[in-house]
């Protein structure tokens, strides 16, 4: 899950010196390995959403897996959800919680203090009033299928997102697998580019008329993939 400087830039698809100064202002997290900057696929994912940076090609391929369902499917498990309550961030997050379809032996208290702390590291609002709140580590539980859970507030709530906008929607994934949970991530960034998306958030859309705002955002993700391949 570690790249180096020169693989996060091409996957960003932005020069090396662009990187590093993203680095060494702080704005992009990464750790040292002897005296190089080694960044994590989730951080490089997170900061892509933020900015409304495209999710490369080659990412998205490398996070493929056979068994791993598509956006759509994952939210038709997950659900969408209307009228999450809370003044504030950690009311809010606590409602969304309990309404998750967790396995009986979850630890919902936990979970609720794993996104509080995550929280605490910066916010997970990547603008257009839609936050990712998740774990620093992948939320991953004992479920049968990843799920991606869409939850519209009953009224909008500071998460000090970037772009400074209030946050009206929640998008929460919940993964068996550290991999199913990177490769739903990067799915979730691309499709929040998407303006037929995120207008259909911003309209508080049900699953039949967002399911098919999803699937076309992936039909397109498929289509950009077998060209890339093409020699």
């Amino acid at each position: 899950m570690q790249l180096t400087e020169r693989d996060a830039a091409r996957l960003l698809g932005v020069t090396e010196a662009t990187l590093q100064r993203w680095l060494r202002s702080g704005e992009l997290a990464a750790s040292r390995v002897n005296e190089q900057y080694r960044l994590n696929k989730i951080d490089l994912l997170e900061f892509a959403s933020s900015r409304g940076l495209e999710i490369s090609p080659d990412l998205l391929a490398e996070l493929e897996q056979p068994a791993l369902p598509s956006l759509a499917e994952a939210i038709r498990a997950g659900g969408v959800h209307h009228g999450l309550a809370g003044a504030d961030k950690a009311a809010t997050l606590r409602d969304l919680v309990d309404r998750l379809a967790l396995p009986r032996e979850a630890d919902r208290d936990l979970v609720h203090r794993m996104l509080l702390a995550r929280e605490a590291l910066g916010s997970t609002g990547v603008g257009n009033g839609i936050a990712i709140p998740h774990a620093r580590n992948p939320i991953v539980l004992h479920v049968a299928t990843p799920a991606v859970a869409i939850s519209y507030l009953d009224r909008p709530v500071d998460f000090e997102a970037l772009d400074g906008k209030p946050v009206h929607t929640l998008v929460l994934l919940v993964s068996p697998s550290t991999r199913a949970h990177l490769h739903l991530l990067a799915l979730v960034a691309t499709a929040l580019r998407d303006p037929g998306v995120l207008a259909a958030l911003d309209a508080r859309a049900g699953v039949d008329a967002l399911l098919p705002e999803i699937e076309r955002v992936e039909a397109a993700i498929a289509e950009k993939r077998a060209a890339a391949r093409k020699p």
